[in-house]
């Protein structure tokens, strides 16, 4: 599926955004973004002079460096193309963002530490997308882990522990159509949680369309 033929229309501006999860050698994590925004037209810039269609006006890269909990190890972004000569100084303070955890009100506090002329607001912007990604990059560890502490508690004759509502993952319950707390996703993943009928979703999905 697709969207919709759009209306005759001139190209003016694109932003290109790409964050990368990878596993290191050392056992941590690195979430890497870049961030560029292009024009399809040169323009006049009062500082760097004529800049050409596809040169860019922003450049910006951020790397945070995470363990298998969260805690930010290192965090560390560069300027490359700014509007102003200047641009470029905010980025150092991105480093101030080692030491907090992805968690619940971790945006908060992060912006908090470089906000306003703090900061630039380009890279703040990524934030938010780089902590989502850093949640997709570790989903397989967690998952993993979850199901040797579930196997542990199994051999050892005990119940194996379910998910709170605190649990990273399950604080995705009704954030999105996919993850509502009566649909499948949650029924499956976290039974504890679901709210849904008892019955098997898709035969109550199959006897409603019946009616």
């Amino acid at each position: 599926m697709s969207l919709s033929d759009p209306a005759p229309r001139k190209h003016f501006h694109t932003r290109a955004i790409t964050i990368q999860g990878y596993a290191r050698e050392d056992g941590l994590y690195d979430i890497e973004a870049e961030l560029s925004d292009t024009r399809a037209e040169g323009f006049a810039n009062r500082d760097r002079g004529w800049i050409h269609p596809g040169e860019k006006l922003h450049g910006m890269k951020f790397r945070l460096t995470i363990d298998d909990r969260m805690l930010i190890h290192e965090s560390e972004a560069v300027t490359e193309f700014g509007p102003f000569n200047h641009c470029g100084g905010g980025a150092a303070n991105f480093s101030r963002l080692k030491g907090l955890t992805i968690k619940a009100g971790f945006l908060r506090e992060a912006v908090g530490r470089v906000h306003g002329t703090e900061g630039c607001t380009h890279l703040r912007e990524l934030i938010q997308q780089m902590a989502t990604v850093a949640f997709q990059t570790l989903w397989p560890v967690r998952i993993q882990r979850e199901r040797a502490a579930a196997e542990a508690a199994r051999q050892a004759g005990q119940q194996p522990a379910k998910p709170s509502a605190d649990d990273g993952s399950a604080r995705l319950i009704d954030s999105c159509f996919a993850y509502a707390a009566n649909g499948p996703v949650v029924r499956d993943r976290w039974p504890h949680l679901y709210t849904g009928p008892s019955e098997p979703l898709a035969k109550a999905v199959g006897e409603a369309t019946a009616d």
